[in-house]
């Protein structure tokens, strides 16, 4: 994407900036994830780089300006790290044209603070009883040097603009899904009983690096036989045994847009009757969702339709005896917001047309070792939705038709 995509999100930004306000989003450290910096940066800038601060200022006559500030040229850290950007590619990358250097970040916030001044930064506290983190210790400053500075949460700016993406943005996370169908097909060329879970989850790892993917949107679920009853089971260290069902959730990131997708195959190639039965109630009830899923419905309501579904199909095969067992076979949501993240940060009001989210209906029977998740990324239109990942395999007849004609181990 060019600089011009980011001055529309700063665009979109400004839409829901008071006047008299400031918005600054610092980027992270050195040292931090390098798969996650901070999204809401390079959402604003489309800068990868450590330590830089973006501000947007909106006047009290709703003047609307951006200024951003970068790490100056050091020497040292060019031998040891690279070399940082300069201003002229700083602005070429991002579209700014104010641009100055860390260095006087604080004399130019000092000059800048106004009387009553509405002060949005992005605070992210995982848990209560963490340490302060950065922004939070800059926030705490600014009120004992400026009590008169209102300090508000930035993320809430965020989430309202990234919940639409634009077009450019649909086209990366499509970049990223592509890639992931490449990894995933890696994996079921490469299945085998006897092999262990990390061992099959590495073909995935060479592809997606092989094909451009810069990243991971999260740790991958590589789980077999029971293992796949485990929702966010990740330790990919048991040995896949012979008729057993394998669970993959995974996703690559293009230009850090995530992808999040999860296939359920046989390693020998071939379902059992049962296991077929049980995959193709999930994958009707995930045809019950694209049907479902549109502008002005919630993704309570979406969850709540499938449940009823769940309810009637379980009871017709016996699986259950009353509706309210349906919580023992599935117990999570079937939808959140993707893009940046692969839980989006997002507006979870009523699904807009130009939203992106999941579609992941699944079915866990612990007592039979089946675990079964059908997942695909899905864009809100006018009208209804449309499948991004409708490419990557599902029904079973092709998964079992590409395993017979690619898998190099089958009918050895």
């Amino acid at each position: 994407m060019d600089k011009f995509e980011y001055i529309e999100h700063r665009k979109k930004l400004f839409e829901y900036l008071d006047n008299n306000s400031m918005l600054i989003s610092f980027a992270p450290k050195e040292g931090e994830d390098k798969y996650n910096p901070c999204r809401n940066f390079f959402y604003t800038t489309g800068i990868k780089e450590s330590r830089d601060i973006v501000v947007l200022i909106k006047t009290k006559e709703s003047k609307c300006m951006t200024f951003l500030f970068i790490k100056p040229y050091d020497p040292v850290a060019e031998k040891w790290v690279g070399r940082g950007l300069n201003k002229e590619e700083a602005k070429e990358i991002s579209g700014i044209e104010n641009i100055n250097y860390i260095d006087n970040f604080d004399n130019w916030f000092m000059n800048n603070v106004k009387d009553g001044l509405n002060l949005y930064l992005d605070i992210n506290r995982a848990e209560p009883d963490d340490p302060l983190s950065f922004v939070e210790t800059f926030a705490k400053s600014v009120l004992e040097k400026y009590p008169f500075v209102q300090i508000r949460q930035g993320r809430d700016i965020f989430k309202h603009a990234r919940t639409i993406k634009t077009q450019n943005e649909i086209e990366e996370i499509k970049k990223a899904i592509h890639i992931t169908r490449l990894g995933i097909e890696e994996l079921m060329k490469h299945a085998k009983a006897g092999m262990y879970e990390y061992q099959l989850e590495s073909y995935f790892d060479q592809a997606i690096k092989f094909n451009g993917a810069n990243g991971y949107a999260f740790d991958t679920i590589a789980a077999s036989g029971k293992n796949g009853c485990c929702l966010h089971y990740s330790e990919n260290k048991d040995k896949i045994e012979e008729n057993s069902l394998i669970l993959f959730d995974l996703g690559s990131t293009y230009n850090y847009y995530c992808s999040d997708i999860s296939r359920t195959f046989p390693v020998n190639g071939k379902f059992s009757d049962r296991q077929k039965q049980i995959y193709n109630i999930v994958l009707k009830g995930q045809e019950l969702m694209f049907n479902t899923m549109k502008p002005g419905i919630t993704l309570r309501e979406c969850n709540q339709i499938l449940v009823k579904y769940y309810e009637e199909e379980l009871l017709k095969i016996g699986l259950i005896k009353n509706k309210d067992e349906v919580e023992k076979y599935y117990f999570h949501g079937v939808s959140h917001h993707l893009g940046l993240d692969c839980h989006d940060l997002c507006d979870y009001t009523p699904l807009k047309e130009g939203s992106v989210v999941s579609n992941e209906p699944g079915l866990y029977i612990a007592e039979e070792n089946i675990g079964i998740r059908i997942e695909d990324d899905v864009l809100i239109t006018k009208d209804g939705c449309v499948c991004l990942s409708s490419k990557i395999l599902k029904k079973p007849e092709d998964i079992e038709k590409f395993m017979e004609e690619n898998n190099i181990y089958l009918n050895k």
